[in-house]
């Protein structure tokens, strides 16, 4: 371990069967390099065939997890995955603002499972909106969150790009990085809006694969932690994509329970591509 390492923090659930939330987070932090330390919003009883319960940490706790994360050590950049109740993004809020938290942010707003499981409260979404994507360097809506946030029905790209300016102009948010994996099309396609208003794609060949559970998880926890060793906001998400990709990839043939199987996050580092 380096003397001085590259300290993230992810703020998210607990998943039991260890491919998304936390576990995914942890994993994929550890294996770019980086020293995860972690905050748990919530504990899942899930598998891969679903989610089955979900009871929240308190609001108190998850205050008290962050306040001491963050008065030991120098986090250079925290994700936010499934937070799951209003009580909880205030939780995040407070503490990040008493202790004058100036690392990276990205907001992941996790609403639904790969399952199609709801990992998040009725009375979450807006208030998520409101306190947290202003306080984001990123967020990083999938196509059912971008279109329950922005109320923009996606059905190609452009749409997309009209989602995200939505959502960057009423709420605040630095950058938006919609994620387009469940498009129709031959490409995996995110359209990022940047701070300064302009739209950069990022384009992958889709992959037939089951082991799919966690990637968007993996993927901004990715971000962060590409964040954290200093890349630039566009050189991190292009990074973080073909990490993501390489560990669905290398996940192929491997069988992970009965439903939708992790990634392979410890796959050999040396067959990303990267820039």
């Amino acid at each position: 371990m380096k003397k001085n390492p590259f300290a993230t923090l992810t703020i998210a659930g607990s998943d039991s069967i260890g491919g998304a939330g936390i576990q995914a987070d942890i994993k994929t932090m550890s294996a770019l390099g980086c020293y995860a330390t972690s905050c748990i919003t919530a504990i899942t009883a899930q598998n891969t065939m679903g989610v089955k319960r979900v009871e929240a940490i308190s609001s108190q706790l998850l205050f008290s997890q962050i306040i001491c994360v963050l008065e030991d050590m120098n986090i250079l950049a925290t994700k936010t995955g499934m937070i799951y109740t209003a009580e909880n993004v205030f939780a995040i809020k407070h503490s990040l603002t008493q202790m004058n938290y100036k690392g990276k942010l990205i907001i992941d707003p996790v609403l639904i499972a790969t399952s199609g499981d709801a990992l998040a409260r009725e009375d979450f979404i807006q208030t998520l909106v409101q306190e947290l994507f202003s306080m984001a360097d990123l967020v990083t809506p999938n196509l059912y969150e971008a279109e329950t946030i922005s109320k923009v029905s996606i059905k190609n790209k452009e749409d997309m790009t009209k989602s995200a300016k939505k959502i960057q102009s009423l709420y605040g948010a630095k950058n938006v990085l919609i994620k387009g994996g469940h498009l129709q099309e031959n490409e995996m396609t995110d359209v990022l809006l940047t701070s300064e208003g302009e739209i950069e794609l990022y384009s992958l060949p889709k992959l037939e694969a089951n082991n799919t559970h966690g990637t968007g998880c993996s993927l901004s926890s990715a971000i962060c932690s590409f964040l954290a060793l200093g890349q630039g906001m566009q050189e991190a998400i292009f990074n973080a994509k073909n990490y993501v990709h390489t560990a669905i990839k290398e996940a192929k043939g491997i069988n992970l329970g009965h439903g939708h199987g992790s990634l392979n996050h410890f796959f050999a580092p040396q067959k990303m591509k990267t820039i």
